[in-house]
């Protein structure tokens, strides 16, 4: 049996190449999830989707599917692509690679395909890129059950103290420790101001993505991710951001 899909809103995460002209599309949709579709001919010279299978563009996408590989029967562009570059380019790439890693197929969450479509769109116009990032990555753990608790004690659920220091332990929460117990020591001020999303303090900006990154690293075994390694490299001078670089197909 079938499934046919008309004109559903989604975005393009992921792209490779397969046989001669054709390529394989892992594409974010509102109603049906993460799902995989080929797009025959789309890499072809002559091809009219060449320039609307992009990633950050909306699109209203359609296809036909007999097995977990769906094959693409059209697909348009529902709005202006986002204006992303530089920075904004790159955690973009790194916003689409957390969807590919943590999204199953096939399993429809609307909840994280509005937030996707409002950070992509954010990023363009951010003030502050890493904090659009930090913000979306709470909002994220959250809607995928594994939500940053950080206004309790782990254990005793007492409230976090501002002027003590806790450990924050991913599969607890904070835990009070003396100051130099470890890498993920926070005072509770801090810990509180993350929580709050109150990420104008550059401390506690700082702070939120120490704890993020092993909180998201924790969550994806250990597997480290390609864009948030460019990312480090263009900001330690090792490498030049691109317009055209994608990290999650390199």
């Amino acid at each position: 049996m079938s499934t046919r899909v008309q004109q559903q809103p989604a975005f393009i995460l992921h792209h490779r190449p397969f046989r001669d002209t054709s390529q394989i599309l892992d594409v974010l949709t509102r109603d049906h999830g993460k799902v995989a579709v080929v797009a025959r001919g789309s890499r072809g010279s002559k091809s009219r989707l060449a320039g609307v299978l992009r990633p950050f563009l909306p699109l209203r996408v359609s296809w036909v599917a007999k097995s977990d590989l769906g094959t693409l029967t059209g697909a348009e562009a529902a709005g202006a692509p986002a204006n992303l570059r530089g920075d904004a380019l790159l955690s973009a790439y790194y916003v689409n690679e957390l969807m590919l890693h943590f999204l199953h197929r096939h399993d429809p969450q609307p909840e994280i395909y509005e937030l996707y479509t409002e950070v992509i769109q954010g990023l363009g116009g951010a003030d502050n890129v890493a904090s659009s990032l930090r913000g979306f990555e709470l909002e994220l753990l959250g809607l995928l059950g594994y939500a940053v608790s950080l206004d309790h004690e782990a254990g005793t659920h007492q409230d976090v103290e501002p002027e003590r220091y806790y450990e924050y332990r991913v599969e607890q929460g904070p835990v009070p420790v003396d100051r130099s117990a470890g890498p993920l020591v926070f005072d509770g001020a801090t810990l509180l101001a993350i929580g709050a999303g109150r990420f104008d303090d550059a401390n506690v900006l700082r702070g939120a993505n120490r704890l993020l990154r092993e909180v998201i690293t924790h969550h994806l075994g250990g597997k480290e991710l390609r864009s948030r390694k460019v990312l480090l490299e263009v900001h330690r001078g090792r490498i030049a951001p691109t317009a055209n670089r994608n990290p999650a197909n390199e």
